[in-house]
Protein backbone atom coordinates (compact mmCIF):
# COMPACT_ATOMS: atom_id res chain seq x y z
CA UNK A 1 0.00 0.00 0.00
CA UNK A 2 0.97 3.59 -0.80
CA UNK A 3 1.20 5.59 2.04
CA UNK A 4 2.04 9.34 0.82
CA UNK A 5 2.40 11.73 3.35
CA UNK A 6 2.49 15.20 3.43
CA UNK A 7 2.02 18.20 5.86
CA UNK A 8 -1.92 18.83 6.80
CA UNK A 9 -3.08 22.54 7.12
CA UNK A 10 -5.41 22.10 9.25
CA UNK A 11 -6.06 26.09 10.01
CA UNK A 12 -8.20 25.70 6.42
CA UNK A 13 -11.29 23.50 7.99
CA UNK A 14 -11.26 25.89 11.82
CA UNK A 15 -14.20 28.03 10.52
CA UNK A 16 -16.17 24.52 9.63
CA UNK A 17 -15.94 22.87 12.84
CA UNK A 18 -17.93 25.42 14.92
CA UNK A 19 -20.98 23.97 12.55
CA UNK A 20 -19.82 20.75 13.86
CA UNK A 21 -21.96 21.34 17.11
CA UNK A 22 -24.35 17.84 17.03
CA UNK A 23 -27.71 17.72 15.73
CA UNK A 24 -29.46 15.35 17.43
CA UNK A 25 -30.63 13.73 14.23
CA UNK A 26 -30.48 10.01 14.58
CA UNK A 27 -29.01 9.40 10.89
CA UNK A 28 -30.86 7.39 7.72
CA UNK A 29 -34.45 7.20 9.56
CA UNK A 30 -36.05 4.21 10.27
CA UNK A 31 -38.46 2.30 8.75
CA UNK A 32 -37.89 0.69 4.81
CA UNK A 33 -35.68 3.43 3.48
CA UNK A 34 -32.27 3.26 2.53
CA UNK A 35 -29.01 3.06 5.34
CA UNK A 36 -26.94 5.89 4.07
CA UNK A 37 -23.31 5.17 5.00
CA UNK A 38 -20.17 7.58 3.46
CA UNK A 39 -16.71 7.98 3.50
CA UNK A 40 -14.22 10.90 2.89
CA UNK A 41 -11.75 9.94 0.11
CA UNK A 42 -8.29 11.32 -2.01
CA UNK A 43 -10.21 10.57 -5.39
CA UNK A 44 -8.32 13.53 -6.81
CA UNK A 45 -5.80 16.39 -6.17
CA UNK A 46 -2.10 15.17 -6.30
CA UNK A 47 -2.18 11.78 -4.86
CA UNK A 48 -5.11 9.62 -5.26
CA UNK A 49 -6.25 6.20 -4.09
CA UNK A 50 -9.89 5.20 -4.93
CA UNK A 51 -10.14 1.60 -4.62
CA UNK A 52 -10.68 1.65 -0.90
CA UNK A 53 -14.03 3.11 -1.51
CA UNK A 54 -14.58 1.22 -4.10
CA UNK A 55 -13.88 -2.01 -2.73
CA UNK A 56 -16.57 -0.86 -0.16
CA UNK A 57 -19.45 -0.20 -2.65
CA UNK A 58 -18.84 -3.52 -4.38
CA UNK A 59 -19.35 -5.39 -0.94
CA UNK A 60 -22.48 -3.03 -0.94
CA UNK A 61 -23.82 -3.70 -3.86
CA UNK A 62 -22.79 -7.62 -3.20
CA UNK A 63 -25.07 -6.98 -0.01
CA UNK A 64 -28.05 -5.02 -1.53
CA UNK A 65 -28.42 -7.49 -4.15
CA UNK A 66 -28.60 -10.10 -1.91
CA UNK A 67 -31.85 -8.30 -0.33
CA UNK A 68 -29.40 -6.27 1.82
CA UNK A 69 -29.37 -5.60 5.73
CA UNK A 70 -32.54 -6.80 7.29
CA UNK A 71 -34.38 -5.63 3.84
CA UNK A 72 -32.85 -2.10 3.64
CA UNK A 73 -30.80 -1.53 0.77
CA UNK A 74 -27.51 0.41 1.83
CA UNK A 75 -26.85 4.12 -0.20
CA UNK A 76 -23.07 4.47 -0.11
CA UNK A 77 -21.89 7.75 -0.71
CA UNK A 78 -17.84 8.08 -1.40
CA UNK A 79 -16.84 11.79 -0.81
CA UNK A 80 -13.65 13.30 -2.44
CA UNK A 81 -11.64 15.50 -0.52
CA UNK A 82 -9.31 16.51 -3.00
CA UNK A 83 -6.60 16.17 -0.60
CA UNK A 84 -7.81 19.68 0.62
CA UNK A 85 -8.34 20.34 4.38
CA UNK A 86 -11.50 22.65 3.70
CA UNK A 87 -13.07 19.67 0.81
CA UNK A 88 -12.69 17.67 3.21
CA UNK A 89 -14.28 19.02 5.91
CA UNK A 90 -17.11 20.00 3.80
CA UNK A 91 -17.64 16.36 2.76
CA UNK A 92 -17.42 15.28 6.36
CA UNK A 93 -20.32 17.62 6.65
CA UNK A 94 -22.39 16.82 3.70
CA UNK A 95 -21.74 13.44 4.51
CA UNK A 96 -22.55 12.71 8.11
CA UNK A 97 -25.24 16.05 8.67
CA UNK A 98 -26.89 16.82 5.05
CA UNK A 99 -27.08 12.96 4.20
CA UNK A 100 -27.79 11.59 7.57
CA UNK A 101 -25.07 8.88 7.41
CA UNK A 102 -25.36 6.38 10.19
CA UNK A 103 -20.98 5.38 9.74
CA UNK A 104 -18.62 6.32 7.56
CA UNK A 105 -17.05 3.22 6.11
CA UNK A 106 -14.07 2.74 4.18
CA UNK A 107 -12.15 6.07 3.98
CA UNK A 108 -9.15 6.66 2.58
CA UNK A 109 -7.13 9.95 2.81
CA UNK A 110 -4.00 11.38 4.07
CA UNK A 111 -5.94 14.44 5.53
CA UNK A 112 -9.74 13.79 6.36
CA UNK A 113 -8.85 12.24 9.99
CA UNK A 114 -6.99 14.49 11.21
CA UNK A 115 -9.41 17.23 9.95
CA UNK A 116 -12.55 15.63 10.40
CA UNK A 117 -11.89 13.82 13.82
CA UNK A 118 -13.19 16.41 16.56
CA UNK A 119 -15.91 16.64 14.02
CA UNK A 120 -17.15 12.66 14.38
CA UNK A 121 -17.00 13.08 17.65
CA UNK A 122 -19.41 16.05 17.77
CA UNK A 123 -21.88 13.85 15.69
CA UNK A 124 -21.68 10.96 17.67
CA UNK A 125 -20.72 8.81 14.41
CA UNK A 126 -18.08 6.28 14.08
CA UNK A 127 -15.73 5.85 11.17
CA UNK A 128 -13.93 2.41 9.85
CA UNK A 129 -11.26 3.70 7.69
CA UNK A 130 -10.14 1.53 5.25
CA UNK A 131 -6.84 2.99 4.91
CA UNK A 132 -5.75 4.78 8.29
CA UNK A 133 -2.77 7.08 7.53
CA UNK A 134 -2.21 10.46 9.46
CA UNK A 135 -1.50 9.63 13.42
CA UNK A 136 -5.47 11.40 14.01
CA UNK A 137 -6.25 7.78 12.49
CA UNK A 138 -5.68 5.68 15.19
CA UNK A 139 -5.77 8.28 17.80
CA UNK A 140 -9.79 9.30 18.02
CA UNK A 141 -12.39 7.30 19.77
CA UNK A 142 -14.32 7.68 16.83
CA UNK A 143 -11.96 6.12 14.08
CA UNK A 144 -11.05 2.27 13.91
CA UNK A 145 -9.19 1.55 10.56
CA UNK A 146 -9.32 -1.37 9.51
CA UNK A 147 -5.20 -1.96 8.62
CA UNK A 148 -1.82 -1.50 10.53
CA UNK A 149 -0.83 1.74 10.07
CA UNK A 150 2.28 2.94 8.99
CA UNK A 151 3.47 3.36 12.80
CA UNK A 152 2.50 -0.20 13.86
CA UNK A 153 4.42 -1.23 10.38
CA UNK A 154 7.63 0.53 11.32
CA UNK A 155 8.19 -1.73 14.63
CA UNK A 156 6.87 -4.70 12.63
CA UNK A 157 9.80 -4.02 9.84
CA UNK A 158 11.97 -3.45 12.82
CA UNK A 159 11.36 -6.36 14.85
CA UNK A 160 11.47 -8.43 11.25
CA UNK A 161 14.91 -7.11 10.79
CA UNK A 162 16.81 -7.47 14.43
CA UNK A 163 14.65 -10.94 15.74
CA UNK A 164 14.35 -12.92 12.47
CA UNK A 165 17.00 -11.46 9.98
CA UNK A 166 19.37 -11.05 12.74
CA UNK A 167 20.45 -7.92 11.70
CA UNK A 168 22.38 -5.62 13.88
CA UNK A 169 23.84 -1.72 13.49
CA UNK A 170 20.05 -1.10 11.67
CA UNK A 171 19.30 2.46 11.09
CA UNK A 172 16.34 4.73 10.12
CA UNK A 173 16.01 6.98 6.98
CA UNK A 174 12.60 9.24 8.08
CA UNK A 175 10.51 11.35 5.58
CA UNK A 176 8.74 13.46 7.96
CA UNK A 177 5.52 15.31 7.02
CA UNK A 178 3.18 17.40 9.56
CA UNK A 179 2.90 15.71 12.99
CA UNK A 180 4.16 12.30 12.23
CA UNK A 181 7.49 12.34 14.10
CA UNK A 182 6.33 11.49 17.33
CA UNK A 183 4.43 8.61 16.30
CA UNK A 184 7.47 7.13 13.93
CA UNK A 185 9.50 7.93 17.16
CA UNK A 186 7.12 6.08 19.49
CA UNK A 187 7.33 2.99 17.39
CA UNK A 188 10.95 2.96 17.32
CA UNK A 189 11.18 3.22 20.95
CA UNK A 190 8.26 0.07 21.00
CA UNK A 191 10.50 -1.89 19.14
CA UNK A 192 13.66 -0.71 21.49
CA UNK A 193 11.59 -1.84 24.47
CA UNK A 194 10.62 -5.38 23.18
CA UNK A 195 14.03 -6.16 22.09
CA UNK A 196 16.47 -3.94 24.14
CA UNK A 197 18.16 -2.57 21.24
CA UNK A 198 18.53 0.68 19.68
CA UNK A 199 19.17 2.31 16.54
CA UNK A 200 22.72 2.74 14.76
CA UNK A 201 21.56 5.65 13.52
CA UNK A 202 18.57 8.40 12.42
CA UNK A 203 17.92 10.89 10.11
CA UNK A 204 14.68 12.42 10.01
CA UNK A 205 15.11 15.13 7.37
CA UNK A 206 15.21 12.73 4.23
CA UNK A 207 12.94 14.89 2.22
CA UNK A 208 9.52 13.61 0.07
CA UNK A 209 9.98 14.02 -3.89
CA UNK A 210 13.72 14.17 -3.18
CA UNK A 211 15.66 14.33 -6.50
CA UNK A 212 19.13 13.04 -5.37
CA UNK A 213 19.45 11.15 -1.77
CA UNK A 214 23.04 10.13 -2.30
CA UNK A 215 24.18 12.69 0.29
CA UNK A 216 21.82 11.21 2.90
CA UNK A 217 23.12 7.37 1.99
CA UNK A 218 26.82 8.25 1.93
CA UNK A 219 25.90 9.67 5.49
CA UNK A 220 24.24 6.10 6.64
CA UNK A 221 26.82 4.12 5.14
CA UNK A 222 29.97 6.32 6.99
CA UNK A 223 27.42 5.22 10.23
CA UNK A 224 28.14 1.99 9.70
CA UNK A 225 24.19 1.00 9.01
CA UNK A 226 23.95 -2.80 7.72
CA UNK A 227 19.98 -2.26 7.21
CA UNK A 228 18.15 0.60 7.15
CA UNK A 229 14.35 1.46 7.92
CA UNK A 230 12.51 3.52 5.76
CA UNK A 231 8.65 4.95 5.42
CA UNK A 232 9.20 5.84 1.47
CA UNK A 233 6.59 6.63 -1.44
CA UNK A 234 7.13 4.12 -3.76
CA UNK A 235 9.57 6.64 -6.42
CA UNK A 236 11.35 7.95 -2.93
CA UNK A 237 12.02 3.95 -2.01
CA UNK A 238 13.38 3.74 -5.97
CA UNK A 239 15.80 6.75 -5.84
CA UNK A 240 16.77 5.64 -2.44
CA UNK A 241 17.96 2.05 -3.57
CA UNK A 242 19.21 3.58 -7.06
CA UNK A 243 21.67 5.86 -4.68
CA UNK A 244 22.60 3.01 -2.95
CA UNK A 245 23.61 0.93 -5.94
CA UNK A 246 25.48 3.88 -7.38
CA UNK A 247 27.70 3.88 -4.73
CA UNK A 248 28.35 0.14 -4.53
CA UNK A 249 26.54 -0.56 -1.38
CA UNK A 250 24.98 -3.62 -2.83
CA UNK A 251 24.86 -5.59 0.66
CA UNK A 252 22.98 -2.54 2.41
CA UNK A 253 19.08 -4.63 3.82
CA UNK A 254 15.90 -2.75 3.57
CA UNK A 255 13.43 -2.78 5.65
CA UNK A 256 10.59 -0.43 4.91
CA UNK A 257 6.50 -0.03 4.82
CA UNK A 258 3.42 -1.25 2.78
CA UNK A 259 3.57 2.05 1.28
CA UNK A 260 5.59 0.09 -1.02
CA UNK A 261 4.62 -2.81 -1.68
CA UNK A 262 2.88 -3.06 -5.13
CA UNK A 263 3.57 -4.84 -8.17
CA UNK A 264 5.20 -1.38 -10.17
CA UNK A 265 7.58 -0.95 -7.10
CA UNK A 266 8.74 -4.64 -7.88
CA UNK A 267 9.60 -3.93 -11.32
CA UNK A 268 11.07 -0.53 -10.97
CA UNK A 269 14.04 -1.99 -8.48
CA UNK A 270 16.63 -3.46 -10.61
CA UNK A 271 19.00 -3.71 -7.46
CA UNK A 272 17.31 -4.68 -3.90
CA UNK A 273 20.94 -4.72 -2.41
CA UNK A 274 20.65 -7.56 0.28
CA UNK A 275 16.76 -7.81 -0.11
CA UNK A 276 13.89 -5.54 0.65
CA UNK A 277 11.59 -6.54 3.28
CA UNK A 278 8.28 -5.19 4.36
CA UNK A 279 5.41 -6.40 6.84
CA UNK A 280 2.23 -6.39 4.53
CA UNK A 281 -0.51 -5.31 6.42
CA UNK A 282 -3.11 -7.59 4.84
CA UNK A 283 -2.36 -11.09 3.46
CA UNK A 284 -0.46 -10.36 0.59
CA UNK A 285 -2.15 -9.85 -2.61
CA UNK A 286 0.67 -10.91 -4.77
CA UNK A 287 -0.01 -14.33 -3.60
CA UNK A 288 -2.22 -15.60 -6.26
CA UNK A 289 -2.92 -19.05 -5.34
CA UNK A 290 -4.31 -17.83 -1.80
CA UNK A 291 -7.50 -18.96 0.23
CA UNK A 292 -7.12 -16.02 2.15
CA UNK A 293 -7.72 -13.39 -0.42
CA UNK A 294 -9.82 -15.80 -2.50
CA UNK A 295 -13.37 -14.08 -1.82
CA UNK A 296 -11.77 -10.33 -2.43
CA UNK A 297 -10.15 -11.49 -5.17
CA UNK A 298 -13.10 -12.32 -7.13
CA UNK A 299 -15.33 -9.28 -5.92
CA UNK A 300 -12.40 -7.29 -7.54
CA UNK A 301 -12.02 -8.80 -10.42
CA UNK A 302 -15.62 -8.56 -10.97
CA UNK A 303 -16.07 -5.10 -10.27
CA UNK A 304 -12.80 -4.22 -12.03
CA UNK A 305 -10.71 -2.76 -8.94
CA UNK A 306 -6.80 -3.20 -8.94
CA UNK A 307 -5.68 -5.82 -6.57
CA UNK A 308 -4.15 -3.77 -3.76
CA UNK A 309 -3.60 -2.81 -0.09
CA UNK A 310 -5.91 0.08 -0.33
CA UNK A 311 -8.96 -2.24 -2.03
CA UNK A 312 -8.11 -5.36 0.74
CA UNK A 313 -8.67 -2.35 3.11
CA UNK A 314 -11.97 -1.19 2.03
CA UNK A 315 -12.88 -4.54 1.29
CA UNK A 316 -12.61 -5.75 5.06
CA UNK A 317 -13.63 -2.37 6.28
CA UNK A 318 -17.13 -2.86 4.80
CA UNK A 319 -17.05 -6.88 5.84
CA UNK A 320 -16.95 -5.71 9.14
CA UNK A 321 -19.42 -2.96 9.14
CA UNK A 322 -22.02 -5.45 7.62
CA UNK A 323 -21.20 -8.45 10.12
CA UNK A 324 -22.41 -5.46 13.37
CA UNK A 325 -25.17 -4.27 11.37
CA UNK A 326 -27.04 -7.18 10.54
CA UNK A 327 -27.05 -8.69 14.23
CA UNK A 328 -28.84 -5.32 15.21
CA UNK A 329 -32.05 -6.06 16.84
CA UNK A 330 -34.37 -3.17 15.97
CA UNK A 331 -34.44 -0.03 13.77
CA UNK A 332 -30.65 1.01 11.99
CA UNK A 333 -30.07 4.27 13.37
CA UNK A 334 -26.77 6.19 13.55
CA UNK A 335 -27.82 5.28 17.81
CA UNK A 336 -27.82 1.63 17.36
CA UNK A 337 -25.14 1.44 15.24
CA UNK A 338 -22.80 3.68 17.12
CA UNK A 339 -23.70 0.98 20.39
CA UNK A 340 -23.12 -1.65 18.39
CA UNK A 341 -19.92 -1.06 17.18
CA UNK A 342 -18.71 -0.02 20.59
CA UNK A 343 -19.90 -3.88 21.81
CA UNK A 344 -19.35 -5.96 19.07
CA UNK A 345 -17.44 -9.02 19.69
CA UNK A 346 -13.93 -8.94 17.80
CA UNK A 347 -13.96 -10.65 14.10
CA UNK A 348 -11.66 -12.36 12.62
CA UNK A 349 -10.39 -12.82 8.86
CA UNK A 350 -7.95 -14.97 7.34
CA UNK A 351 -6.60 -11.79 5.46
CA UNK A 352 -5.84 -10.57 8.51
CA UNK A 353 -3.58 -11.44 11.49
CA UNK A 354 -5.42 -9.62 14.61
CA UNK A 355 -8.78 -9.84 14.85
CA UNK A 356 -10.94 -6.79 14.37
CA UNK A 357 -13.00 -5.06 17.11
CA UNK A 358 -13.96 -1.36 17.57
CA UNK A 359 -14.49 -0.75 21.23
CA UNK A 360 -14.81 2.04 23.54
CA UNK A 361 -11.62 3.12 23.84
CA UNK A 362 -10.13 6.00 23.80
CA UNK A 363 -7.81 5.35 20.70
CA UNK A 364 -7.96 2.20 18.22
CA UNK A 365 -4.39 1.25 17.53
CA UNK A 366 -5.17 -2.94 17.71
CA UNK A 367 -4.25 -4.25 14.34
CA UNK A 368 -0.53 -5.42 15.23
CA UNK A 369 0.39 -8.54 12.71
CA UNK A 370 2.18 -8.00 9.63
CA UNK A 371 2.86 -10.62 6.68
CA UNK A 372 6.49 -10.85 6.15
CA UNK A 373 7.43 -10.36 2.15
CA UNK A 374 10.61 -10.09 0.20
CA UNK A 375 11.85 -8.71 -2.54
CA UNK A 376 15.44 -9.86 -3.89
CA UNK A 377 17.12 -8.09 -6.88
CA UNK A 378 16.67 -9.55 -10.53
CA UNK A 379 13.40 -11.42 -9.73
CA UNK A 380 11.18 -7.88 -10.18
CA UNK A 381 8.53 -9.55 -7.72
CA UNK A 382 7.36 -10.31 -4.11
CA UNK A 383 7.63 -13.39 -2.36
CA UNK A 384 6.20 -14.94 0.77
CA UNK A 385 9.59 -14.17 3.70
CA UNK A 386 7.61 -16.14 6.32
CA UNK A 387 4.84 -19.18 6.98
CA UNK A 388 3.04 -17.28 9.34
CA UNK A 389 1.72 -14.06 10.55
CA UNK A 390 4.61 -11.51 12.33
CA UNK A 391 3.03 -10.15 15.50
CA UNK A 392 4.03 -7.18 17.86
CA UNK A 393 4.24 -8.55 21.60
CA UNK A 394 1.54 -7.45 23.50
CA UNK A 395 2.83 -5.51 26.79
Amino acid sequence: MRKIMRSVAVAAAVALVAAGCASGDSGSGGGSGPIVVGSVNALSGAATFPEASAAAKAVFDAANASGGVNGRQIQYKALDDKGDPAAAAAAAREVVGADNAVALVGSSSLIECEINNKYYEQQKILSISGIGVDPACFNSPNISPANVGPYHDMTLTLLYGSEVLKLDNICALLEIAGNTLPSYQAAIDEWSKITGKKLTYMDATVPYGGSDYTSYIVKARSAGCKAITVNPVEPDSIGQLKAAAAQGWNDVTWLLLTSVYSENYAKAVTNAGAGVYVPAEFYPFTDAASSQNKEWRELMTKNNIPLTSFSQGGYLAAKYFLQVVKGIQGDITRESVTKALQEMQPISDPMVGTPYVFGKGKTHHDNTAGWPIKLTSGTGKWELAADDWLRIPKN
